[in-house]
């Protein structure tokens, strides 16, 4: 864990801390905030102390906390709360349902200061003796209770990406490691994952495992042995997560990838074919009798079971055998196809970057454009643009234009108000290159269908963002007709997004193909708020892939003018329908 890792973590146990004594709401912001830009900076933050530079969100307090770390390891603002606040306490208010004020009561009737304790006073219902606390609020915090269980016994795959794939960057530099890959639900991109599968080949396995245990952040070896080693892997956050590195041979590599990738019904179903064509089929190889068939690659087994290649994130068997069986499993898209971004946010509301930032990490991308789509100015708490703050915004986007390598569209994630309103007026909206617009706010159980339904009755509203309003870990998705939401976008062609970011990944594989056949189309953002935080993009394409989407599922792998030409007839399209309706 670096610098910046630590102290988020620390910011944002003070932050839970403050609101759990009942402290100044502005003083809990002000951490959570911190937290927030640590995470995004792409130095680490003894950098910019050591180089007396300024950070947006960060003053002259918070400052002096992150001198006294560097200097100290600790801040004792931290350490004096974890005396007043029980450590188990922290896990209470994570759980959706609960919060801050919940856990304070709980503590303070029924003294809850564990997940264990919370489970005690819902199973013998004493809960239902504080005041407020009925059916409804109990059965919210118990669906919250199992999503946290749920999420918790695994990681959101955005969480753990980076730190497993700089993991096996580090054993890839091993000195007789030849071939490498992660392995399981992680190379499936499924969105939460388990323990992680790693395999490797190499003629030195003594060696290499003894440099493999002795990698940084490995918190305890559990297993050491010539063909599979296991340890604890300490992630950025400080959370842990079992690793096991299987050594294979090199002519077993294609069988071990196919049986440790696959799900267990992908790898039975697969298996059943092979029995039914008289053939055995496990880690090693495709046998007949004790005759290999095939193992050294993936694509020999399945092209021995009559099979076309089935690309690892489709091995969930929801129908890709019945495809690959047919050779009808389409070329999915991938991430080189994808000319930019259409959901990031800069310095003008809630983001961190500057235009020249998001025109470097753009160029590191390979892309042609990115739609810059601050918040509108309903979203306070993000730092929402009124009308004069977006033509400024606009203005200086033209400038910075004249002059950039990557295009960067002027955009507005647009907020639906709860009359299904917008917050700007279509003749401002006609100004933006590109619109999105989405759902922040909702009332306890409320269905937000009619709010979709007539924030697409705007010509000029291109994307609906983030369209189901799930979390990854912590917030289960809005109600909405999918019927009447997906069967309007497609007549009114407006973009479903495929919300990339790690703690969205909104829409899903599952929701993607509940819209695709009603002839939705989709745009992938990364909704970028903290510097680099573009990388995400590999995540959304992730879910595109699981759920089968081609290039031309997705308009992001337009070329520039083909983006803006397809803007302009879906725009022309929605006049001429509101016209129709009107008349």
């Amino acid at each position: 864990m670096n610098n910046n890792q630590k102290l988020a973590k620390i910011f944002d146990e003070i932050a839970d801390a403050l609101e759990f004594l009942g402290e100044n709401p502005f003083k809990v912001r002000a951490y959570r905030t911190a937290a927030r830009v640590l995470e995004g900076l792409d130095r680490d933050i003894s950098w910019y102390i050591e180089n007396n530079k300024s950070v947006k969100g960060i003053g002259t307090s918070l400052r002096a906390k992150i001198k006294e770390f560097l200097e100290t390891g600790k801040v004792r603002k931290h350490e004096e709360l974890l005396q007043k606040v029980p450590r188990g306490i922290f896990e209470v208010m994570a759980i959706p349902g609960v919060g801050p004020k919940t856990a304070k009561l709980l503590y303070d009737r029924f003294g809850v200061k564990s997940i264990e304790d919370l489970k005690r006073v819902l199973e013998d219902e004493s809960i239902y003796q504080l005041r407020g606390f009925g059916p409804g609020k109990v059965k919210n915090i118990k669906e919250g209770l199992e999503l946290y269980e749920r999420a918790h016994s695994r990681f959101p795959i955005g969480f753990v990406y980076r730190p497993i794939m700089e993991l096996k960057e580090r054993i890839s530099r091993i000195d007789g490691v030849h071939r490498i890959e992660v392995a399981g639900s992680f190379r499936r991109m499924k969105e939460t994952v388990g323990d992680i599968d790693i395999l490797i080949t190499t003629d030195r396995p003594t060696e290499v495992g003894n440099a493999i245990v002795n990698l940084p952040s490995i918190e305890r070896v559990l297993l050491k042995g010539p063909t599979k080693i296991s340890f604890i892997y300490t992630l950025p956050r400080g959370d842990l997560i079992q690793v096991d590195v299987r050594i294979v041979k090199d002519e077993n590599w294609g069988a071990s990838l196919m049986y440790f990738t696959g799900s267990k019904e992908h790898n039975i179903a697969v298996r059943d074919i092979a029995i039914e064509k008289g053939y055995k089929l496990n880690e090693y190889g495709l046998y007949r009798g004790i005759n290999v068939i095939a193992s050294r690659t993936e694509e020999e087994i399945y092209e021995a079971l009559g099979m076309q290649y089935i690309p690892p994130e489709l091995r969930e068997n929801r129908g890709e055998i019945d495809l690959a069986l047919k050779h009808a499993i389409p070329d999915l898209v991938e991430l080189k196809d994808i000319k930019g971004d259409l959901q990031v946010h800069s310095i003008y509301s809630d983001g961190q970057m500057t235009f020249e930032e998001i025109e470097k990490y753009a160029l590191e991308m390979g892309y042609q454009y990115v739609a810059v789509t601050d918040h509108s100015y309903s979203l306070k708490v993000a730092g929402g643009l009124e009308e004069s703050r977006l033509f400024e915004k606009m203005e200086k986007l033209r400038q910075f234009n004249k002059h950039s390598r990557v295009r960067l569209l002027m955009g507005a994630e647009v907020e639906i108000r709860m009359d299904g309103t917008l917050d700007y007026p279509d003749e401002v909206l006609k100004e933006l290159d590109i619109v999105l617009a989405s759902v922040h706010n909702v009332r306890k159980n409320e269905d937000i269908t009619e709010r979709y339904l007539r924030a697409m009755e705007s010509p000029y509203v291109d994307i609906i963002a983030h369209p189901t309003g799930r979390l990854v870990t912590g917030r289960n998705p809005y109600p909405f007709d999918e019927e009447k939401v997906f069967k309007t976008a497609a007549e009114r062609m407006v973009l479903m997004e495929i919300n990339a970011h790690a703690n969205r990944l909104d829409l899903n594989d599952i929701m993607i193909m509940r819209a695709k056949p009603y002839g939705v189309k989709f745009s992938l953002g990364t909704d970028a708020h903290g510097k680099g935080n573009m990388w995400m993009m590999v995540l959304g394409v992730g879910q595109a892939r699981r759920a089968m989407l081609t290039p031309g599922d997705i308009v992001n792998t337009m070329n520039l003018d083909e983006l803006l030409d397809f803007i302009k007839k879906a725009r022309k399209h929605r006049e001429e329908l509101s016209r129709k309706l009107n008349n």
